[in-house]
């Protein structure tokens, strides 16, 4: 395969970079109190690129849709055991094995935002606070065993995985283009996120935010009394 081919629509790439950032950043400060209303913005963050995914997972372009990369665990077990071995297929789209990886991504995801919104309410005692916390530290395990995974595929398929990530474009037989409403959708994704970040530095009102922290403190210390 000599050519090379559009896989990944500017939606798929801004939502991986946004989600990868937005955990990252989260992860770091997630022990420090005076950043709690950042930590909370960043999950909120997470919640809303997870809706788009989860729907864009259906109504998305071709290699962006659930169903180009629904592969059992037998397919992505063998995919590992081929790569050690050096014999594993080349997939346009995402392989077996990082299919698996992203559908846990999701997950872990949906799971660290929702726990971390009923603790930030206080909602179910502690019970969710533990489970948003092995959540975030599952959801690490699997980002770094994804990077490998990436970095193990790269070597073998003699290609760049994560440019691909940037550009869009992996090796292919023809060229595929993507349909430039994918374009305007992304776009759109990549405004609402900026505008969302915007709205609360300028306002401060964004749910978690430091208006919202205070008014929490102040509720509880009137319960309290």
């Amino acid at each position: 395969m000599n050519g090379r081919i559009k896989v990944w629509d500017l939606p798929v790439r801004i939502f991986h970079w946004a989600l990868a950032v937005s955990f990252a950043v989260a992860y770091t400060i997630a022990e420090d109190d005076s950043l709690r209303g950042l930590h909370t913005m960043l999950g909120y963050t997470v919640l809303g690129l997870v809706v788009f995914r989860l729907l864009w997972g259906f109504v998305g372009t071709r290699y962006a849709r659930f169903s180009s990369f629904a592969y059992g665990p037998g397919k992505a077990v063998g995919y590992l055991r081929d790569l050690v071995h050096e014999q594993s297929g080349d997939y346009v789209g995402h392989n077996p094995a990082g299919s698996w990886a992203v559908y846990l991504m999701l997950a872990l995801a949906l799971v660290t935002g929702v726990t971390g919104y009923l603790t930030l309410n206080q909602i179910g005692g502690e019970v969710f606070e533990e489970i948003h916390g092995a959540a975030a530290n599952t959801w690490l395990v699997v980002v770094i065993a994804h990077i490998l995974g990436v970095i193990a595929s790269s070597v073998a398929h003699r290609e760049n995985l994560a440019r691909a990530m940037v550009t869009g474009y992996k090796r292919g037989a023809t060229m595929s283009a993507i349909p430039g409403a994918a374009a305007g959708i992304g776009a759109v994704i990549a405004v609402a996120v900026v505008g969302f970040w915007t709205w609360s530095f300028v306002t401060g009102a964004a749910p978690g935010g430091p208006d919202a922290e205070r008014a929490a403190l102040e509720h509880r210390e009137h319960g309290e009394s």
